[in-house]
């Protein structure tokens, strides 16, 4: 019989049991690939993470897992396993291996209660820059949301998974939004893509609501997307909503009783975007382990 640890941290808040929750296996040395699924599946979290060593410099390489297939990158996931490895090691800067290529995360202290010190962390990630074009789907994707229009065009931003985005004319809008997820997972189908995100948001200044649904990987609706995060303040900057380098706060998961706050921020022009940035807290809530075999 083997035994596999793990931490339960909820990302994208200081409060336990808000946020979007993630499980770390922090040694992962010994799982097989089909393991690691099998184990994602099991616990049916947005997304479960295993550590390994790092091979390119890395201080670690991670896989991430939704229960349906694996993410070449995703953010929550990358910004727990960043606090949780930073707290473990007493570093305060790690660079992450991922499908997308490495990953830097700084750390610093959370605005946190005094409880909450020694397992409480704000993280701020470099992702991967996106390559946006056109969405090719908008007329069934608008079908599926049960919504006539999107403010902005409709396009779509890779960082490793896809997004879509499609501005509602107000955050309540955003709220009251009760899509077919299955016709969301047939488009996703479609186009090949079982990383096919649906990002729905509303705002303006910095102040921004979304909601994401990704039902072809097993996540109806995610309480916090740190992958889309980032693209998301490429997209109002390259569209004149905001500035290139103003950061927006994001809000997410109200919906699921999971609220979220993360913070984006998009360096450089929309004519080459320089530096993709987006950050937020970080609370471990609690550790297992699994025995298997």
């Amino acid at each position: 019989m083997s035994t596999h640890g793990y931490v339960l941290v909820d990302v994208f808040t200081d409060v336990p049991l808000q946020g979007n929750q993630l499980a770390v296996f922090t040694d992962a040395a010994r799982l097989p690939s089909d393991e690691m699924q099998r184990l994602a599946l099991e616990l049916k979290l947005s997304e479960t993470v295993f550590v390994l060593a790092g091979e390119d410099g890395g201080d670690a390489r991670v896989r991430i897992f939704t229960p349906a297939a694996e993410m070449p990158f995703a953010g929550h996931p990358v910004l727990g396993t960043a606090v949780v490895l930073g707290i473990e090691r007493g570093c305060e800067a790690l660079v992450l291996e991922t499908g997308a290529g490495p990953v830097p995360v700084q750390l610093t202290h959370a605005p946190e209660r005094p409880e909450g010190r020694g397992r409480t962390a704000y993280g701020s990630m470099h992702q991967p820059i996106p390559a946006w074009r056109e969405f090719e789907h908008t007329h069934e994707l608008l079908a599926a949301l049960g919504v006539e229009r999107s403010r902005l065009p409709i396009e779509a931003y890779t960082n490793g998974p896809t997004h879509v985005y499609v501005e509602l004319d107000s955050e309540a809008a955003v709220a009251a939004l009760e899509p077919n997820l299955r016709a969301l997972a047939a488009l996703a189908s479609q186009g090949r893509r079982s990383e096919l995100l649906i990002s729905c948001f509303a705002g303006a200044g910095e102040r921004w609501k979304t909601r994401m649904f990704a039902p072809a990987l097993g996540v109806d609706e995610d309480p916090a997307t740190g992958s889309a995060a980032g693209p998301l303040a490429v997209h109002l900057a390259r569209h004149g909503r905001i500035a290139f380098g103003q950061q927006i706060e994001i809000r997410q998961g109200a919906e699921l009783g999971r609220p979220s706050l993360l913070r984006a921020r998009a360096v450089g022009s929309a004519e080459r975007v320089e530096r993709v940035e987006v950050g937020g807290s970080a609370v471990i809530v609690a550790r297992g382990e699994f025995l298997l075999g």
